[in-house]
């Protein structure tokens, strides 16, 4: 569960650049003040997804939120100002790439939130507990030093297992690639 749950969390994030990027070539489709509104817009809120990926306290997060909700919002008004003003099909490709911007935030948003659930670790944690009282109460009189394999084996499994499921913290985490190189890009031109 934890590693398809990783490679989720990648895959949005591979998701989310290609639709930034492909946004930020498609804003050329929308009339001249518009189109470099939406450009330097989406400059901005690449940064902000990046720091998503990047930031770990919860101030922070909440201000990168709050500041992203903000973009958002004003992505959105300056693809529906033309939009509306003078609709067709070329407008209509600028709006539904930016509609793809907007989802792919919140396809990530919700792979980060969906993590194993606790009564799975609470039954995974009861099976390991029995395992060793099993072992350990099954009759030997001897003890031996591979006893303490199974024990140390359980608690290598469950640390690799929340350090992979835990998007924030721990030793292995998305890494926003996809998102550094189109802002390395973006911010070359």
């Amino acid at each position: 569960m934890a590693t398809g749950r990783y490679e989720q969390r990648k895959n949005y994030e591979e998701a989310e650049a290609n639709a930034i990027g492909t946004e930020y070539v498609r804003a050329s489709l929308l009339p001249a003040p518009n189109g470099e509104e939406v450009r330097r817009l989406l400059k901005d809120y690449l940064d902000q997804r990046v720091l998503f990926y990047t930031t770990h306290g919860v101030q922070q997060r909440q201000q990168i939120g709050a500041t992203t909700s903000q973009l958002e919002n004003s992505l959105w008004s300056a693809v529906q100002a033309p939009a509306v003003a003078k609709p067709s099909p070329v407008i209509a490709l600028a709006v539904a790439g930016m509609n793809d911007v907007l989802n792919s935030e919140g396809y990530t948003q919700a792979a980060w939130w969906n993590r194993i659930p606790v009564a799975a670790w609470v039954l995974v944690t009861v099976i390991a507990v029995t395992c060793n009282l099993l072992i350990g109460y099954g009759g030997h009189r001897t003890v031996s030093p591979l006893f303490i394999i199974l024990p140390l084996a359980v608690s290598v499994s469950f640390f690799l297992i929340a350090d992979i499921d835990s998007p924030r913290g721990g030793l292995i985490r998305v890494q926003p690639q996809n998102l550094l190189r189109l802002s390395q890009s973006l911010h070359g031109q």
